[in-house]
């Protein structure tokens, strides 16, 4: 199954870091953060990535086109402009960018994926949370509900939008941003049936958290994945530094993979 990760928006509520470089490229310790969210992925076994691009995509470009030297040991002998890598060290993962601009909304970005998917089901999340969120039992649900989406729903402070679920998993109502503490809201992690694709209408400027996930929860096909774990979104200055220090002291949550090393 892929895994659709959006990568393209500004970024502006962490502009200390983003004036140079897109959102998902700011580091956690001294990787990325989307270099966390993939390896997220991959502990599961997922490693066939898309990467929908926008502001700043050629530094994210850049990034994976030139991993393998940037993580491993290299010899340039400029005598003969010949190129040695030792000690390889790279990830199993296939990794294709889309450029889908600036400007482009969430649903608009996924909109510019469809012809790679191949109309079969995939995952989707935004290129700046982390989680140690279980994937395997995230797809369990979403079978089991036989809905065409299903999103993974946390309970952070009450800054974010908020879903009501009813007993049965369902979404019946996703708002975003409501007044309220402790509130379910979207975490991402989403797993997706091709049939997205018909709600995004709208062309570039759909925006997927508004009238397709509105309109599939009015009309039952949206369900929530209840995580009890570990979530954690980087938006402002003060999310990256504690997540950086969550990661230095070796005591990630989300760093799943850290525990089989």
């Amino acid at each position: 199954m892929k895994v659709v990760i959006l990568a393209g928006g500004l970024g502006t509520r962490l502009s200390e870091e983003t004036v140079l470089i897109p959102k998902p490229m700011v580091e956690i310790g001294t990787r990325p953060i989307i270099w966390h969210i993939m390896k997220i992925y991959s502990y599961w076994g997922f490693n066939d990535f898309i990467i929908l691009t926008g502001y700043k995509s050629n530094i994210i470009k850049d990034y994976f086109i030139n991993y393998y030297t940037r993580y491993s040991d290299i010899t340039v002998d400029m005598s003969n402009n010949s190129v040695d890598i030792h000690n390889i060290r790279n990830e199993p993962w296939k990794v294709t960018m889309l450029y889908t601009k600036p400007d482009t909304q969430t649903g608009g970005r996924l909109l510019r994926a469809k012809d790679f998917l191949c109309n079969q089901r995939f995952m989707l999340t935004y290129g700046d949370g982390v989680s140690d969120v279980n994937i395997n039992e995230l797809i369990k649900c979403h079978e089991t509900s036989k809905k065409l989406v299903t999103l993974t729903s946390v309970q952070p402070g009450g800054r974010f939008g908020a879903i009501e679920i009813n007993k049965n998993g369902n979404v019946n109502s996703f708002k975003e941003k409501p007044i309220g503490d402790k509130a379910w809201i979207n975490g991402g992690f989403f797993v997706m049936e091709p049939g997205i694709f018909d709600y995004l209408d709208d062309g570039d400027m759909t925006i997927l958290e508004r009238k397709p996930l509105e309109t599939l929860a009015e009309k039952g096909m949206l369900n929530a994945y209840k995580h009890h774990g570990f979530w954690r979104a980087m938006d402002t200055l003060r999310d990256k530094n504690e997540l950086s220090d969550m990661w230095k002291k070796e005591c990630a949550p989300w760093a799943l993979w850290l525990d089989n090393a």
